[in-house]
C-alpha cells in the first residue's frame, strides 16, 4: 500500500494521499485497492472522526488509468465491492462489466458509505475517473488552481461509470461539461454547487485540515448516522437508480465501440483525450 496511497494519522483525522504523482495519480487497480485498504484501517481505528483524501503533487488525480506502464486491467483484483466473477480470462463485455463493477462503481458506492466523514483535497487536475473519487466524498475543498473534466463522451460514452453528475452539478451543468467535454474551473464548480470552498492554493491544506478538525469535534456515532440520513435522502431522489440505469449506458457505449472499431474507448488514449482538452 505504501508504494501508491500513503496513510498517516493527524491527531482525530486520517489522510489517505495518492502517491503516483508522476503519472498525476492516475488510478490503477492496485491504487483502489490501497485506498480501500486504507479508508478500511481509517474506519476500524477508533480515534479517527474524519478522513482527508489528497493527491501527492501538482494534481489531485488524472483519473483511471489508461496508459501508464502500471496500468493492471489483466491482473486479477481481491473482490470486495460486488459478488461476481473474476474478469481474468473472460472476454468481451463480460471482462469489461465484471472488472468495472467491482473497482469502478462497486468501490465508489463502497467508499461513498464509509460510516465517517470524507474531505477530497482537491488541487490542479481532477478529471475523469478523479470526479468518482472526489464526489463519493461528503465534502470537497479545492484550491483556486483545480480545474475538472469529465471528457469521456469524445469516446461515445456517458460519461464515467459513478454517474453522479446531474445530483453534484444539476442537470443542465452535467448536460453542459459532458456536452463539450471542457474543463471547468474550481469556481465555476463552486457556483455550481460541486464544491464547499475554494482556497487559494498555499492555504488548502491548512484549510482543509481546520474543516476536519472542526467536524471531528462532533459525536461520530451522530456522524455516522447523519451521513446515513443525507445520503438515504440523495438515494431517495434517485441517485443510485439512476447511476445503475446509466452504467448500462456506458456498457452500451464500450460494448458498439468494440463493435464498429475494434476498440471500446474509441481509439482514444490518456495523450490523444488530453491534448483533445486542451484544444477545444
Amino acid at each position: 500500500m505504501s508504494e501508491v496511497v500513503r496513510y498517516e494519522r493527524r491527531g482525530l483525522v486520517a489522510v489517505v494521499t495518492m502517491n503516483r504523482p508522476e503519472y498525476r495519480n492516475a488510478q490503477n487497480s492496485a491504487m483502489t485497492y490501497a485506498l480501500d485498504a486504507a479508508f478500511t484501517r481509517a474506519v476500524d481505528d477508533p480515534e479517527v472522526k474524519v478522513i482527508v483524501l489528497a493527491g501527492e503533487g501538482k494534481h489531485f488525480s488524472a483519473g483511471h488509468d489508461i496508459g501508464t506502464p502500471g496500468r493492471d486491467v489483466d491482473v486479477s483484483f481481491e473482490r470486495k465491492a460486488v459478488l461476481w466473477w473474476d474478469h481474468v480470462g473472460k472476454e468481451g463485455a463480460d471482462q469489461r462489466f465484471a472488472r468495472e463493477s467491482e473497482v469502478y462503481l462497486g468501490m465508489c458506492r463502497r467508499w461513498r458509505e464509509i460510516p465517517k466523514p470524507t474531505i477530497a483535497s482537491v488541487q490542479g487536475a481532477c478529471i475523469a475517473g478523479a470526479l468518482m473519487l472526489a464526489w463519493v466524498c461528503d465534502l470537497i475543498v479545492a484550491s483556486d488552481d483545480a480545474f475538472f473534466a469529465d471528457p469521456v463522451v469524445r469516446m461515445g460514452i456517458p460519461g464515467v461509470e459513478y454517474f453522479a453528475h446531474p445530483w453534484v452539478l444539476g442537470p443542465r451543468a452535467a448536460k453542459e461539461v459532458l456536452f463539450t467535454g471542457q474543463r471547468f474551473s474550481a469556481q465555476q464548480a463552486k457556483e455550481w454547487g460541486m464544491l464547499n470552498r475554494v482556497v487559494p492554493r498555499a492555504d488548502l491544506e491548512a484549510e482543509t485540515f481546520a474543516l476536519a478538525e472542526k467536524i471531528a469535534e462532533m459525536p461520530a456515532f451522530g456522524l455516522a448516522l447523519t451521513k446515513k440520513a443525507v445520503n438515504q435522502a440523495e438515494d431517495l431522489m434517485g441517485l443510485r437508480t439512476g447511476m445503475d440505469s446509466v452504467f448500462g449506458l456506458h456498457h452500451l457505449a464500450h460494448a458498439h465501440n468494440a463493435e464498429v472499431g475494434g476498440d471500446s474507448l474509441a481509439g482514444q488514449d490518456a495523450r490523444s483525450m488530453r491534448d483533445a482538452n486542451r484544444t477545444s
